[in-house]
């Protein structure tokens, strides 16, 4: 067993360091042996169209391109434009737009008059092929475990079965039913979809080489996106009670009526909740891959002080990065644990139904009259 861990804790370490060191050794416009820590940052943290091969970072998986452009849909992959090659399709040229492009790292179509000109692009890039990877592992998760039950009944599976398993107890039962009560059941799917989502998004993104890598949920759009469901099912189902609160909330006429000081404050509040779910996870996922970018960049930093200086840079920033890495795993659970965790009390706002009615909160019960 321990050969085992410690054969793991070097093939990580082995990967986590192939895709800085070729790309510093292969940056262009680095003739006297200078790399750009901004440039390497945000080429990993960034999206592209195509996936990066360990221990070359000149070659990649290439992924379709799908655009439409001034003169119709145009499909082909990515290969064909990388490196600063143009694709010719008929009339039709395409390209990466270069550092002094306003599109600077997307596709463009070069114009008769040599414009450039932004299609519409739809194309598979790396962090759209990583959110389909994810959604695959969150389906297969659901149906060998629903599976599993169907063929073996109520006896408990083992092995990675059993941990998705424990997982999806672990969030229903402690966070799902204490909280939202009887009406657990009609929002459990959505709640567990996207715990498991953004926990494989978020364990893919620390792994460099293929299918790992794409950085998702540290981009800020993807959060948005899975905010603005939580709003939706916050706010399309809310009660009557809910909405009273918001536009008549119960505290004294002068904090609502001639001005809505309360109402504008209730108001205000319904849309800084997603806006906290989304930077909150963009910037704890963003933060924690920046992190060990920069410790290890640190090494090739130093390289021109010296031998000792590298020397020792290398050990103390292998020894961080491998400490930071081993956090993000934890990070990774905690902040898709947190996303569930405050999703779930924002649809429980909207679930409201005043005193008159009984609300089962886990340990807060409001009483009710009722015959004896």
């Amino acid at each position: 067993m321990m050969k085992k861990n410690l054969l793991t804790l070097m093939l990580l370490f082995v990967t986590m360091f192939t895709a800085v060191p070729s790309y510093a050794s292969g940056n262009e416009g680095h003739e006297k042996g200078e790399i750009n820590p901004k440039e390497i940052i945000f080429e990993h943290l960034g999206d592209g169209y195509g996936w990066e091969v360990p221990f070359n970072h000149h070659k990649r998986i290439p992924l379709p391109v799908i655009l439409f452009g001034k003169d119709g849909a145009y499909c082909f992959l990515s290969s064909k434009i990388e490196h600063g090659k143009e694709y010719h399709d008929g009339d039709a040229v395409f390209k990466i737009a270069g550092k002094d492009s306003k599109y600077k790292g997307k596709v463009v179509q070069i114009m008769p008059d040599g414009t450039e000109y932004r299609p519409w692009d739809i194309s598979i890039t790396k962090n759209v092929c990583a959110l389909f990877i994810a959604a695959l592992l969150v389906m297969w998760s659901v149906f060998a475990v629903a599976r599993w039950h169907r063929q073996k009944g109520y006896k408990a599976p083992r092995k990675v079965l059993g941990a998705i398993e424990a997982l999806i107890e672990f969030i229903y039962n402690g966070v799902i039913r204490p909280t939202l009560g009887d009406r657990a059941m009609r929002f459990a799917p959505y709640l567990l979809t996207a715990f498991f989502l953004i926990l494989y998004l978020n364990l893919l993104g620390l792994i460099v080489i293929f299918p790992g890598g794409a950085n998702v949920t540290g981009n800020i759009a993807v959060t948005l996106v899975l905010s603005i469901f939580t709003f939706l099912a916050t706010n399309l189902f809310g009660t009557k009670h809910y909405w009273k609160e918001v536009f008549w909330p119960d505290v004294p006429l002068w904090l609502k009526f001639p001005i809505p000081i309360m109402p504008m404050i209730e108001l205000f509040g319904v849309f800084t909740k997603p806006a906290a779910l989304t930077v909150r996870l963009f910037a704890n996922i963003l933060g924690g891959h920046m992190i060990v970018i920069v410790l290890t960049l640190l090494i090739f930093i130093f390289a021109a002080m010296g031998p000792v200086v590298t020397g020792a840079t290398t050990v103390v920033s292998v020894l961080f990065s491998i400490f930071m890495l081993l956090i993000d795993v934890l990070v990774s659970f905690i902040q898709a644990y947190v996303f569930t965790m405050l999703s779930t009390l924002f649809i429980s706002f909207g679930q409201e139904h005043g005193h008159e009615h009984t609300s089962d909160k886990g340990n807060a019960t409001v009483a009710v009259t009722h015959k004896s």
